[in-house]
């Protein structure tokens, strides 16, 4: 398995995988050799089609989990065993279309004063002020801070991309006084344990903890910032382009399934208050 393995992360490094990624192939190979206990280039398509059908009917893995175990198999067996002539067939599955509870300002709110501690309430603080996904707030250094032009600097986004962001007097602020205490040298939010830079596991502990403590019931994770980021921009009147721009977005499409439409939904008024006014008239 270890030549495989390496075959593998060669495949993937040539095709410009990102880290992150080639880490989840490796590990859904893993789980499939584990899961027969044979080595993944001797097993038939039949048993790794069982193995599928398992994660989706027994482990209720959900739709984004085992879509991603999909293509990772599918890389494995097409790119790196090469063994397109066998017909080797992994099936998608669709993403249901489910909305995200979007957070209210006020919810928001609640959230970063319900944090036990400074530093905590600033990693969420900037995640929302900027819009950042819990990698990209995880990856920041103090040098991203561009206070002379009030922007924020995300390094090596999503597909590698480098963007700037908003940076508010607020943050900006909340910031300082956090560093006047904490003095971070190189990662803005380095781990206690070893000065490294902060676990995405551990960002996601703090918001739910805090979102615990506010009592805001609303389900979702420490993305719900972002989104609350680009739904709270377009109900302000920041144009659509300019918040895919912010959350680094290619395409437009991406940033309309973000928003939801939310703000001209909550701007139109119902056919039955149009029907109370009619009633009011007569």
């Amino acid at each position: 398995m270890n030549t495989l393995r390496s075959q593998m992360q060669a495949d993937m490094v040539l095709r410009g995988l990102s880290p992150r990624t080639q880490q989840h192939y490796i590990a859904a190979v893993n789980g499939l050799a584990a899961h027969y206990n044979k080595r993944p280039d001797a097993l038939s398509q039949q048993e790794v089609q069982c193995y599928l059908l398992h994660l989706i009917e027994e482990r209720k893995l959900a739709w984004s989990s085992t879509n991603q175990m999909a293509c990772a198999l599918r890389f494995f067996y097409h790119v790196t065993l090469a063994r397109d002539d066998i017909g080797f067939i992994i099936p998608n599955r669709k993403v249901p279309a489910k909305l995200p509870e979007i957070l209210s300002r006020e919810e928001v709110q609640r959230v970063l004063d319900a944090c036990s501690n400074l530093r905590r309430k600033v990693l969420l603080t900037t995640t929302y002020a900027a819009g950042l996904r819990v990698t990209e707030t995880c990856a920041l250094k103090v040098a991203d801070i561009d206070s002379d032009r009030m922007m924020l600097r995300v390094s090596g986004g999503k597909g590698g991309k480098d963007r700037y962001t908003l940076l508010s007097p607020a943050l900006l602020a909340l910031l300082r006084q956090y560093w006047r205490g904490a003095r971070p040298t190189d990662w803005l939010f380095p781990s206690a344990g070893n000065g490294l830079a902060l676990k995405t596991g551990v960002v996601q502990k703090v918001f739910y903890a805090a979102k615990q403590r506010a009592e805001v019931v609303k389900r979702g994770g420490i993305h719900s910032l972002r989104h609350a980021f680009a739904t709270h921009l377009l109900e302000a009147g920041v144009d659509i382009h300019t918040i895919g721009t912010l959350m680094g977005h290619d395409r437009i499409d991406t940033t309309a399934r973000y928003l939801h439409l939310r703000a001209q939904v909550a701007n139109t008024d119902s056919p039955l208050d149009l029907l109370s006014g009619l009633r009011t008239r007569h």
